[in-house]
């Protein structure tokens, strides 16, 4: 009888589709932020708290942290699943990454919503 070995949690197509659809979130956000710094650069402070005091780009923007927090995430889950093998040491890891996650998820609610 073969004894079959489970690594992981076995995320799969859940995960890529996830990773795919924040990068392209990510790339569509880029894509938009330097055409507006194409057409109109702000020069100043007061331009760039201009460009920011716009609801739409303050919603966008968190879009664009959340899904980079997201997708940064899932990235350093599997990479800590495949090459961290002792599973304190990993979940220790996990919750430490999920934390700094969590604080700059914060961090940039404040900034955004202070302007």
């Amino acid at each position: 009888m073969v004894k079959r070995v489970i690594t992981g949690a076995h995320y799969g197509l859940k995960d890529w589709l996830a990773q795919r659809v924040t990068a392209l979130v990510m790339a569509v956000y880029v894509i938009v932020f330097v055409g507006i710094l194409l057409i109109c650069p702000p020069r100043q402070y007061e331009g760039w708290r201009a460009l920011f005091s716009n609801q739409w780009m303050r919603i966008a923007t968190m879009v664009f942290f959340l899904s980079l927090f997201w997708h940064a995430w899932i990235g350093m889950r599997n990479i800590l699943m495949d090459y961290v093998k002792p599973t304190g040491v990993r979940l220790g890891l996990e919750v430490a990454v999920l934390l700094v996650l969590a604080g700059y998820a914060v961090w940039a609610v404040q900034i955004l919503w202070s302007l």
